[in-house]
């Protein structure tokens, strides 16, 4: 398999991790849990939001859930956030629909994680659509710099 710039980051940082693939094309997070056999906790999907004027962030939360805006945007410390239009999503992190990575964007974001990963080793995008890394959050933490937030409703 090619590797992506998921891994490439991964293994400069000399991160273990577990790459898992699926058949299917872009899948919701729920289906790819299913695809891979995992339990839903542990698998997450990665969304882009937009704030003001122009900022974006990143939020990794579980597959099964729905990212609170409200939340999403105390923790960026934004009045609000809103998701980006998936047609921007290319040009801003170089990602397709269902193949987004908290790793290896185009530019770095701030990103925040739900606080259910934390201590935990998750599955996320590996930056192509049917690929997924299963990797330690705290080394997604530290190779995003990114946070902890209670994120989701």
């Amino acid at each position: 398999m090619e590797k992506t710039n998921a891994m490439r980051i991964l293994e400069r940082a000399k991160a273990e991790y577990n790459v898992h693939t699926y058949e299917g094309g872009a899948l919701s997070g729920v289906a790819v849990a299913q695809a891979l056999g995992e339990e839903m906790g542990r698998v997450y999907k990665t969304l882009v939001t937009v704030g003001s004027p122009r900022r974006y962030y990143v939020f990794v939360i579980p597959a099964a859930a729905e990212l609170d805006l409200k939340k999403a945007a105390k923790a960026a410390g934004e009045k609000s956030v809103e998701m980006i239009a998936q047609r921007e999503l290319f040009p801003l992190t170089g990602y397709v629909h269902g193949g987004c990575s908290p790793l290896g964007m185009k530019k770095a974001f701030p990103t925040f994680f739900h606080t259910q990963a934390q201590g935990q080793t998750i599955f996320v995008s590996g930056g192509k659509v049917g690929v997924q890394i299963e990797v330690s959050c705290a080394d997604l933490l530290r190779l995003t710099g990114g946070s902890f937030a209670d994120l989701t409703r």
